[in-house]
């Protein structure tokens, strides 16, 4: 005996020990399989209610690049050098005498630095100018005998050797007195080296050596002059940042102190070296200023930008808006129908809050500059369009940041 407790249109329950016509249990069996599949429509449409319709696409700001005609130029870091410097050192030994100048004080080309001790040498060329005397006195006598030995040999008065002897008397005296002549040179020579004087215009550092001390020829540093106008600016640049032309050129640049914030400072490239360094990868290059104040001091850092070739349109674009994906930098441009793209691009300097682009971005691409967490590559979006900020061209060829 079997009956049936139907406590929900999906579940049955058959108990044993209840008996019921068979025709009336095939029906029962019937109505409930009907009830279950009814309840299992009922939930499958109600989730289908519950999922929603699909979302809607996210929305970005896009703008089209900013283009400007610009002049390439590369930015390295350097640091300021005199165009001359010279070490001051004595071209005699003796005792430092006196002392004429101020430490750090500007001198200029043929002033008198320092005297060494002149009594010593004041001396020497005394003796020499006598030596000098005593040989023109023997010059004179040793022409006279042979003149009076070429008419005592006319007359066959003397024999030949008399007078080849006096003959050589005279060719000694003329070489006596060209000894002399050098030796007082040389000792008038050492007179004036006792008087230092500055070999060219600039600004002096501090005496090495006091007075009373001993300096030794060639040796002793007594001071050092650097040259402050015009002045250096030396940097080194990557083997690929310059082009090959670069030692043929007249170039433009612009230096930059540090703590200042643009390029206010205009010089001209006048020296590329011509190779480049095995070991560092970089080529040397010079910059030259005019520095007139005194404002830039040998020594001193900063940076410059080298202007080269002519101006040309320049694709600039907001920094934020290039993406890094390893070693490579790339943007998102939205195409005609709404579709995302992923671009690689090739990225210049900065200037202010704008990158170059080199290659990679057309001016007339739109670019996604707002809401690149929302945009991927292959997406549907809706756009609003914008414009980008630039700034003017004076600030560009003045206020660029380091190359990154």
């Amino acid at each position: 005996m079997t009956f049936v407790i139907l406590y929900d249109v999906r579940h049955i329950v058959w108990v044993r020990g209840f008996a019921m016509p068979q025709l009336f249990r095939r029906s029962l069996i019937a109505a409930s399989a009907v009830a279950v599949l009814a309840a299992a429509g009922l939930e499958a449409c109600s989730g289908a209610k519950a999922q929603g319709p699909a979302p809607e696409p996210p929305t970005v700001t896009v703008a089209k690049p900013l283009v400007r005609n610009e002049a390439e130029w590369s930015e390295q870091s350097g640091r300021f050098v005199a165009a001359q410097m010279v070490d001051v050192r004595p071209r005699i030994s003796g005792y430092l005498s006196a002392v004429h100048f101020k430490d750090g004080q500007f001198v200029e080309k043929g002033q008198l630095l320092f005297t060494i001790d002149p009594l010593p040498f004041q001396a020497r060329a005394d003796r020499a100018r006598a030596e000098l005397a005593q040989a023109e006195a023997r010059l004179d006598r040793a022409r006279s005998e042979l003149k009076r030995a070429e008419t005592l040999r006319a007359a066959d008065a003397i024999s030949t050797e008399e007078y080849d002897s006096r003959k050589e008397a005279q060719a000694q005296a003329v070489a006596a007195l060209a000894a002399a002549r050098a030796a007082l040179q040389s000792e008038t020579l050492d007179l004036g080296y006792t008087h230092v004087y500055a070999p060219i215009s600039g600004r002096i550092s501090d005496r090495r050596v006091d007075p009373g001390n001993l300096v030794t020829n060639g040796e002793t540093v007594l001071t050092q002059i650097v040259s402050i106008d015009p002045i250096h600016f030396e940097f080194s640049a990557p083997g690929g940042a310059l082009p090959a032309q670069a030692a043929g050129q007249s170039w433009q640049a612009l230096v930059k102190l540090e703590g200042e914030s643009g390029f206010d400072h205009a010089g001209r490239i006048d020296f590329i070296d011509n190779r480049i360094d095995a070991g560092t990868g970089a080529i040397r290059g010079r910059v030259v200023l005019a520095n007139p104040q005194g404002e830039f001091t040998p020594g001193q850092f900063g940076r410059v930008r080298v202007l080269f070739g002519a101006a040309k349109p320049t694709v600039f674009v907001p920094d934020a808006a290039i993406g890094s994906d390893q070693s490579r930098k790339f943007v998102l441009v939205v195409g005609a129908a709404g579709l995302v793209e992923y671009r690689q691009v090739q990225v210049g300097p900065q200037v202010g809050d704008l990158r170059v682009i080199r290659s990679g971005l057309g001016p007339d691409d739109r670019l996604v500059v707002k809401g690149l967490q929302l945009a991927r590559p292959g997406q549907t979006v809706k756009t609003i369009q914008s414009a980008v900020a630039g700034a003017s061209t004076a600030s560009l060829a003045s206020t660029a940041a380091p190359q990154g």
